[in-house]
């Protein structure tokens, strides 16, 4: 049976600042992010299970990018927890904002690691994550192949 690539995309709206960075990204600011997840493996071949002829079904991907990325990072604000914008996040939080520590700078390249690393751990046995691509803008995007990050 095939190898077959199956791809999934989210969108979800986060805020964040780039501590010690020397351009515009050191200041509280927010993107509307795309994220394409793309998984792979081989169609269920047994014509008594519901889902035969899928690699996974849809809407198990979903719940489980959901659940790791999406519900996470959507509409909250991601402060690198080792620097001093702690205490702004402290603050934030003290007025009811959603705010996400994280113990990485919060960079797209970063975050599409940390990404990856999440849904991994929840893919079945017989499915593979591929790739991901993390967009912030229509022009800058980070990517991330398992092949490059065995």
């Amino acid at each position: 049976m095939a190898n077959i690539r199956i791809t999934k995309l989210f969108s979800f709206e986060t805020g964040h600042a780039l501590y010690g960075y020397d351009g515009k990204c050191k200041n509280v600011h927010g993107h509307s992010y795309k994220l394409s997840v793309t998984v792979f493996g081989q169609p269920i071949t047994d014509t008594n299970n519901v889902k035969f002829g899928m690699v996974i079904d849809f809407s198990d991907l979903k719940k489980i990018v959901k659940e790791e990325v999406v519900d996470v990072f959507d509409h909250a604000t991601v402060f690198n927890k080792n620097t001093p914008h702690v205490e702004l996040a402290k603050e934030l939080s003290d007025r009811g904002h959603n705010v996400l520590l994280v113990d990485y700078q919060p960079t797209s390249e970063m975050m599409v690691v940390d990404f990856a690393e999440k849904i991994k751990k929840r893919l079945p046995d017989n499915i593979q994550l591929h790739s991901l691509k993390l967009q912030e803008t229509e022009s800058s995007y980070a990517e991330w192949y398992a092949t490059e990050n065995k």
